[in-house]
């Protein structure tokens, strides 16, 4: 799963990975949604139609690579009897780009499936996901890179100014029975590196709650 930012600008800064990607294989898909950098917003463009351009080359990317992009959708991944569903939200934001959309979504979603939300920023989780009557159990988001920038040592200290911007900035943390993983990100913005905040890819395993009552 894949929460947003694939590229800083521009869809030809993702020509040169796109064969590495696109050996990343799951039998059950690779999914995922768009970020606040994906949109290309945040660089002059000669006219508004280069700039569609751009962005249907990186949405035509991401297909090639075999990447199921969820734009305010979902999918199902259905085994024995039960159903887990995978739901992706355009990017939503404090202070950016707010296209997602719960609602639409999660049209197709019943209420006692499994949720798992892709939804790049982690301020959607705090200022729409934890209040939402549908309970997502799992958010999966990105956006903050940690600001590449901190100290960490697991289970004793973990720091960074970026917590000033986002409360919820990297790692798990929980809010009314339900869970948000943030990515500290695998690439860079601006400054070409990372100073105590290492890049990451997580791997989250789930375990079904036994009922001892």
């Amino acid at each position: 799963m894949f929460t947003g930012d694939m590229v800083n600008s521009k869809s030809k800064e993702m020509h040169p990975w796109k064969s590495t990607f696109s050996k990343l294989k799951a039998k059950d898909g690779v999914f995922s949604v768009l970020g606040n950098h994906d949109y290309g917003d945040y660089t002059r463009w000669p006219s508004d139609e280069a700039k569609a351009e751009n962005f249907q080359e990186l949405l035509d990317i991401q297909k090639d690579m075999g990447f199921d992009l969820l734009r305010n959708e979902s999918r199902f991944i259905e085994k024995n009897g039960d159903r887990l569903a995978i739901i992706g939200v355009e990017n939503w934001g404090k202070g950016f780009k707010q296209k997602g959309d719960l609602t639409l979504a999660s049209s197709k979603v019943a209420p006692n499936d499994f949720k798992i939300l892709l939804s790049h920023d982690p301020s959607h989780w705090q200022y729409e996901v934890v209040k939402d009557p549908s309970h997502y159990h799992l958010t999966l988001s990105g956006h903050t890179h940690g600001m590449q920038f901190g100290i960490e040592i697991p289970g004793i200290v973990k720091w960074s100014p970026i917590k000033w911007r986002y409360k919820y900035w990297a790692g798990i943390y929980e809010k009314a029975g339900q869970y948000i993983n943030v990515n500290r990100g695998f690439g860079f913005l601006a400054f070409p590196g990372r100073v105590g905040i290492w890049p990451e890819i997580s791997v989250i395993t789930l375990k079904k709650r036994i009922n001892n009552t």
